[in-house]
């Protein structure tokens, strides 16, 4: 389109403007590029409605702002879930590669709108259809989940994908990160191919205050905290099962390793068919009562199977790497993070033994957790370990593999599902294998929350370190979880 018609289709467009009141409004662009396009609308009958924009910067970025208000007007919330930039360049009858990257802008700032209002709803945006039933999907941008949303679809269910931006970080590498900007366009583009409308949804408020801070907290604290078992069980997932409630979703599924198993009082998790991917651990804090509404695709099925399946269908992510860092912290690594976020720096401790002598010099107490070995920069006989850190002090105690051991683990604030007479094994780590052990004291309390409790195990355990999670099993079954003392 020629900038004389650029500026005749804006003229004729009475969508530009500020958004109505008790819209959502989702952004793009900004001082990167030199565009920025905003796009608000207002869900109205499980469709879009009053739909406005604002853009400024080039012809094209006003114009293809406008293309998207005019896809949008009007549409249900699955076909606004297929908008992409191919769509609102087609609706200006093509641009130029210049211009195509307005096209892009304006499917970005579409779909953030669109997630917002989703997410914002306070009642049922879309019915359940009258056959069969809808799944949503969470899709990170990985083969995991986009094989889960593959066969929901082959399975005959009305799929709904849904990602959740979660970490915005410009100094991360995107695309070893499964909760950036990145990962969603990625999330976006394999679920668009297979025809399956995606939602965007920025929870990264939610992840700061509910992820960041406690893990920033416990390192300076000097313990070692789990973010992606609190992420899981408190974050990510009660979001999404609410909106696929108001979408008229009856699963939320995911592409985790791990399975549901009812014993007859309710759903517990239970380890998936790979061991060597089982995920049960990290999902151990999500509550009974959304596992009843959760399906795990992926739970039978080990990792070279999925990845023979994504082949097979021919989706691009098919032989993704999988990121092996923590998602905020891919690309800067632990000490980056705490220093830049965490104020965290360096500074020049002592290394002790048990009986206190000064063996060496460290560059900061949370650069080490209860077990580490690597790192010490310590000529020793044996091998020394980290037994322990002093964050008031910023000391850090070694000793030798012995010292790791113990047959007593104390936890606090911990979760039952179950009676805690049924606890018969613990993991004290992810991939740790789960020891024999039972509660310790007098009558062993019931289901519910309970201050600590106290494991005897049935042998020694090395390296339980403070601020960890240890979960509690019943054979296969979940039956609870706390955090290591």
């Amino acid at each position: 389109m020629d900038p004389v018609a650029f500026e005749a289709y804006l003229e004729d467009d009475s969508r530009v403007g500020a958004p109505l009141p008790g819209s959502a409004r989702g952004t793009a662009g900004g001082a990167a590029c030199g565009d920025l396009i905003a796009i608000s609308l207002r869900l109205d009958g499980g469709r879009v409605a009053d739909v406005r924009t604002e853009a400024s910067g080039c012809g094209s970025a006003r114009a293809a702002a406008a293309a998207a208000a005019e896809l949008l007007d009007g549409a249900t919330v699955p076909a606004a879930g297929l908008l992409d930039a191919a769509a609102v360049a087609a609706e200006l009858g093509g641009l130029s590669p210049v211009g195509a990257h307005a096209a892009d802008l304006a499917a970005e700032a579409a779909h953030r709108a669109l997630g917002a209002a989703v997410a914002g709803a306070e009642s049922p945006i879309l019915s359940p259809p009258d056959e069969g039933e809808r799944v949503l999907v969470a899709v990170s941008g990985g083969v995991d989940s986009a094989v889960a949303a593959l066969l929901e679809r082959e399975g005959g269910a009305d799929v709904i994908a849904v990602t959740l931006e979660l970490w915005s970080d410009p100094a991360n590498d995107g695309e070893r990160s499964c909760c950036s900007a990145d990962a969603v366009r990625t999330a976006r583009a394999v679920a668009q191919a297979q025809g399956i409308p995606h939602l965007t949804v920025d929870l990264r408020d939610r992840f700061r205050a509910g992820v960041v801070e406690p893990f920033l907290e416990g390192y300076a604290a000097g313990v070692t905290p789990n973010p992606c078992v609190a992420c899981n069980g408190r974050v990510r997932i009660a979001p999404m099962i609410a909106i696929a409630e108001r979408l008229g979703a009856a699963r939320l599924a995911t592409g985790h390793y791990a399975r549901v198993h009812d014993d007859g009082d309710g759903p517990l998790l239970t380890a998936a068919a790979d061991e060597a991917k089982d995920q049960a651990y990290m999902l151990a804090g999500l509550p009974t009562a959304a596992l009843a509404k959760l399906r795990f695709p992926l739970g039978g099925l080990t990792k070279p199977e999925v990845r023979a399946i994504a082949a097979r269908a021919g989706l691009a992510v098919a032989g993704k790497a999988e990121s092996q860092d923590l998602c905020f912290l891919a690309g800067v690594g632990k000490a980056g993070f705490l220093a830049t976020h965490g104020g965290l720096d360096d500074r020049e401790g002592e290394i002790v033994d048990s009986e206190g002598a000064v063996v060496g010099r460290h560059r900061g107490h949370h650069r080490f957790t209860v077990g580490q070995r690597r790192g010490l920069g310590i000529a020793a006989p044996e091998p020394l370990y980290v037994t322990g850190t002093d964050a008031a002090t910023n000391r850090v105690v070694v000793g030798s593999a012995s010292d790791l051991d113990t047959r007593t683990v104390r936890v606090r604030d911990a979760i039952l599902h179950r009676p805690a007479a049924r606890v018969g094994a613990v993991k004290l780590r992810y991939r740790a294998r789960p020891l024999a052990c039972h509660v310790n004291g007098g009558e062993p309390p019931g289901p519910g929350a309970c201050e600590g409790l106290e494991l005897e195990l049935d042998e020694p355990a090395r390296a339980a370190a403070p601020g960890q999670t240890a979960v509690l099993f019943d054979g296969d079954l979940v039956v609870g979880l706390g955090t290591i003392e």
